[in-house]
């Protein structure tokens, strides 16, 4: 199994978040890519695929929901994948991770785990204290479930 961390990012904040879920991947080698890199053919079956945006319009930027469109017509059946967004902390904001793990389940990928959030303090940022910190454990426990699940899937 690999992992490919993939993420669309204005200012920073969403690749800070992305380096950090990849350190916590880190026995699997995680490899990060703007999703405007992302071809369907860097992802098989067994991956792990994490997709992240930051909150643009009350979802994902367009370029995230171009990529996963790209690889929806080429399916993510046996990929085991999530989203996550940044977004500023207020009462409405929108929700990019819950789009973009729609549209991987959609693709069908397995998803192991609820959309997450990851907290800037302003449009630009920068990110709130410990979000690159919780990324990192988030990271971890994405390494655990996806090894879990391949377990089973091979049991």
């Amino acid at each position: 199994m690999k992992a490919l961390v993939v993420y669309d990012s204005g200012f920073g904040n969403t690749k800070a978040i992305a380096e950090a879920i990849a350190a916590g991947l880190s026995s699997l080698n995680a490899k990060v890519l703007p999703v405007g890199q992302l071809r369907p053919e860097d992802i098989s079956s067994e991956d792990l695929l994490v997709v992240g945006s930051p909150i643009n319009g009350w979802r994902p930027t367009q370029k995230t929901t171009e990529a996963l469109s790209r690889l929806g017509k080429h399916g993510l059946s046996g990929v085991v994948a999530v989203g996550f967004d940044t977004r500023v902390k207020l009462f409405i904001h929108g929700d990019a991770a819950k789009k973009i793990t729609k549209t991987l389940h959609d693709a069908g990928a397995s998803i192991i785990a609820k959309p997450m959030a990851f907290y800037v303090k302003g449009t630009e940022g920068p990110l709130l204290d410990g979000e690159t910190s919780r990324a990192r454990a988030w990271g971890k426990e994405l390494l655990a479930v996806a090894k879990a699940h391949g377990s089973q899937r091979s049991a």
